[in-house]
């Protein structure tokens, strides 16, 4: 994950821009913000702006809810649970 730095870079990016920045297609983030899914994002004017600091938290986040990335979400390193009879 790319990281700005605040000397050189605004704190925010257009769709495009934050596309470019996570790998994605700009169409994806269009869709995504359309469905309200995916990094939050706000107007500015006419213009769809993502906070750079937002991009990075919600890419942490994103690895973080991955059992892949995540040992502890691992359903393979849970204990195994008893089942309960109902009684009937």
């Amino acid at each position: 994950m790319p990281h700005a730095n605040p000397q050189h870079e605004t704190a925010f990016l257009t769709l495009p821009k934050a596309a470019e920045y996570l790998g994605l297609s700009p169409n994806t983030l269009y869709v995504w913000r359309h469905r309200r899914q995916g990094p939050p994002s706000f107007r500015m004017g006419r213009r769809v702006m993502y906070r750079i600091s937002a991009l990075d938290q919600w890419v942490r986040d994103q690895e973080m809810s991955d059992s892949r990335s995540n040992s502890a979400l691992n359903p393979l390193a849970q204990k195994p649970q008893r089942r309960v009879r109902s009684c009937r």
